[in-house]
């Protein structure tokens, strides 16, 4: 599902997204025990929201070497 206009102090950038003004993956809590995960250089787009278990499963599989 794709969420538009969401607060700007929810932010949280990627802990793998460095600081040099490039591109950053972001995440906040969405209602409905969601995560909206959007891109820091284009918030007017949206977000797309995932069920928090299926993003957890995710960031899991990245970190695992898996995906």
């Amino acid at each position: 599902m794709m969420r538009h206009h969401l607060p700007e102090d929810e932010w949280r950038k990627s802990s793998y997204s460095p600081d040099n003004g490039g591109n950053c993956l972001e995440t906040q809590p969405a209602p409905g025990e969601g995560v909206a995960v959007g891109d820091s250089k284009d918030r007017a787009r949206g977000a797309f929201v995932f069920p928090a278990d299926t993003w957890a499963s995710f960031v899991k599989g990245v970190k695992s070497g898996d995906l």
